[in-house]
């Protein structure tokens, strides 16, 4: 059962005064219902993963991890994480909250979102990145940005069939703009090939509808969590023991999926840039493992200065074959790249677009 979202922010509220720091919510309705939204998503998204695990012998428990923008003052957020599990390589459910309500300088007046990604241990299940979050600018203009992704290590064609279906079911009005615009997002120009084989994908998506707008976003955030629990679910059931090609398949796919956060992904970029108090939290999306020789051997396809960044990432990875990718190595990376961006503004301009002019951190000021 999906528990009530203004009793979750309720707890929020009480932990972080019972730590003596107060954590402020955003006052607009907007965003209190936005976060009522996500909330409710990631509660529903984590009992249905739970229950799969439970049903294939895996106890696995989501534990919250909190933190706080400037002490509070301006929001913050929490994770569900769970890792190392026999079903789970890696997981996290994020939920923030960020807001300035009292510095009306800033031209973000508060973002509300959920984010997660869900990395399998099984190579032949898939693992999925599913994102909504609502963004009010202080001008007074207000979006959605609603994703969903499959991504498998093997790719298996009815998994790709039913999580698609869904998503088009949830959204028949905007499913062929999304896929094209995620299709273009989620391609990986060094290497030729998408990440994931199917992406869902609107970037500030309102209408004069406010209303319709909420409803398509939990639609699709229902579509995709509900849906992507059975088809891990299935792939589950249908398992049989992993070889080392599978193995070796999967560890490829994740040093890919390493590579596209890390050096195209602007949500990425853009958390990292922003801030450093959530670094752990924002590269939650990272799997548990890469291969270092084969992400150095990507170098060359890279036009510069990304080649440097590559350079730079290879050089937070611990030297291990595999390199694993734990909470010092996560606060290296992130440190890398923003070294990297800082270094060279201009290569924000080589990041992925879905052919939407997505504002610009500096813009949004947050």
């Amino acid at each position: 059962m999906v528990s009530r979202p203004r009793a979750n922010v309720s707890r929020v509220r009480a932990r972080c005064y019972r730590r003596g720091v107060s954590l402020t919510l955003a006052s607009s309705p907007g965003a209190a219902r936005a976060l009522a939204l996500v909330q409710s998503l990631r509660a529903g998204f984590a009992a249905a993963l739970e229950a799969v695990a439970a049903a294939h012998g895996d106890p696995a428990r989501f534990t919250e991890v909190s933190w706080l923008r400037d002490d509070g003052r301006h929001g913050g957020g929490s994770r569900f994480a769970c890792g190392d599990t026999a079903v789970f390589d890696r997981a996290s459910i994020n939920v923030s909250q960020v807001h300035y309500d009292d510095d009306p300088a800033r031209a973000l007046s508060s973002a509300t979102a959920l984010s997660t990604i869900i990395h399998p241990r099984d190579p032949h299940a898939p693992s999925v990145h599913i994102h909504v979050s609502w963004t009010e600018l202080r001008a007074g203009r207000a979006y959605w940005r609603i994703m969903a992704d499959l991504n498998p290590a093997i790719p298996h064609d009815a998994d790709t069939a039913t999580f698609a279906a869904a998503l088009r079911a949830a959204a028949p009005a905007e499913d062929d703009r999304a896929h094209a615009q995620g299709d273009r997002y989620f391609w990986i120009p060094a290497l030729d090939r998408h990440r994931g084989v199917t992406h869902f994908y609107l970037e500030d998506h309102a209408t004069a509808d406010p209303a319709a707008d909420e409803a398509l976003a939990r639609a699709v955030g229902e579509a995709a969590t509900l849906t992507y629990a059975r088809i891990l679910g299935d792939a589950l059931a249908r398992h049989r023991a992993a070889t080392a090609a599978d193995r070796a398949a999967q560890l490829a796919y994740h040093t890919l999926y390493f590579f596209q956060v890390l050096t195209l992904d602007r949500g990425t970029t853009s958390g990292l840039l922003i801030h450093d108090q959530n670094d752990v939290g924002i590269l939650g999306s990272l799997p548990s493992h890469v291969d270092r020789a084969l992400l150095r051997s990507w170098r060359a396809r890279v036009p510069a200065p990304q080649d440097a960044l590559v350079d730079a990432l290879v050089a937070a990875l611990p030297d291990a074959t595999p390199a694993p990718v734990d909470e010092p190595t996560k606060a290296a990376l992130a440190a890398a790249v923003r070294a990297h961006y800082r270094e060279h503004p201009a290569a924000l301009d080589l990041q992925a677009t879905g052919g939407i002019a997505v504002p610009t951190v500096a813009n949004h000021g947050r």
